[in-house]
């Protein structure tokens, strides 16, 4: 039989028995969640241009825009953290406001293995709280969700940005590569940095909170003091889930609180702590 036309670069068909598959997953991962009193929140896949211009810094090349037959420059969204900071400014929820939202998002990078240009985010937040108790409930949330799904060895890898405060922004950077580059290619200084690094008293209250309120223990989580995550985004707490409990895994998950993001619309500091799956991923190792 012919064949018909390819698909563009980096997009693709999903097969029904992945369909299926992405779907049991997403579906368990939202029973749970709403169990947990998160609600589900749908936005618009294309948004104004200017609606996420001047959000991504140098990742803003990445965003496919375009301009419609009424003259408008529009865009399809990049994530679903700025059409969440959207609709908070324009519908004024009350908080707490716990969501979750499932999309396609789409990004003009370079395809690789396991990458693409259109993907599925799983996102969940709490939006208009500073209380490390929904800190909690966002790792719990996550922790619980991915038992649910079979990974009975999965951990959260937690650390605290305080706890980077007295380093320069490229010790940072060095110190979240340490189990990609290896320690042996680590500077002295900041492998000793990481060996004395502790929880902050705030992890220490959120890790009492995970066992008491949630029933988790030190099998579910663990003090990761070499994670770092985005350097212009997460405000405190940080967060990547391993599969098998092991700091060096490629992630199947990640978040943290992010206190000057949400309000960018609204004219104010709206705090915010969250955390997103990768439903590629998951698909993978379920």
């Amino acid at each position: 039989m012919k064949k018909g036309p390819l698909t563009p670069k980096g997009f693709r068909d999903i097969n029904p028995p992945i369909a299926k598959k992405r779907r049991e997953i997403i579906n368990k991962i939202a029973d749970t969640l709403e169990n947990l009193g998160f609600n589900p929140l749908e936005t618009p896949t294309i948004e104004f241009s200017e609606t996420l211009e001047g959000k991504y810094g140098d990742e803003e090349k990445l965003i496919y825009k375009f301009t419609d037959r009424g003259d408008r420059k529009l865009a399809l969204r990049y994530d679903l953290t700025v059409p969440l900071a959207r609709y908070v400014a324009n519908n004024n929820p009350q908080f707490p406001f716990r969501r979750y939202q499932i999309g396609q998002v789409f990004r003009g990078e370079n395809p690789q293995k396991g990458r693409f240009r259109e993907f599925t985010q799983f996102d969940f937040d709490t939006v208009g709280v500073v209380d490390i108790n929904e800190d909690a409930k966002i790792i719990a949330a996550a922790i619980k969700s991915i038992k649910e799904l079979g990974f009975k060895n999965a951990k959260m890898a937690i650390n605290d940005r305080e706890n980077f405060k007295s380093l320069k922004v490229e010790d940072i950077r060095e110190i979240d590569k340490i189990y990609k580059i290896g320690k042996e290619n680590t500077r002295k200084e900041l492998l000793e940095f990481v060996e004395k690094s502790k929880p902050t008293n705030r992890l220490t209250q959120i890790f009492e909170i995970l066992k008491s309120e949630y029933g988790l223990s030190y099998q579910d989580f663990f003090f990761d003091p070499t994670l770092a995550r985005g350097l212009d985004y997460y405000t405190s707490t940080i967060l990547e889930l391993k599969p098998d409990g092991k700091p060096e895994e490629q992630s199947i998950g990640g978040g943290g609180r992010y206190d000057k993001l949400i309000g960018m619309f609204a004219g104010r500091e709206i705090p915010a702590v969250g955390f997103s799956f990768g439903i590629d991923r998951l698909t993978e190792l379920v």
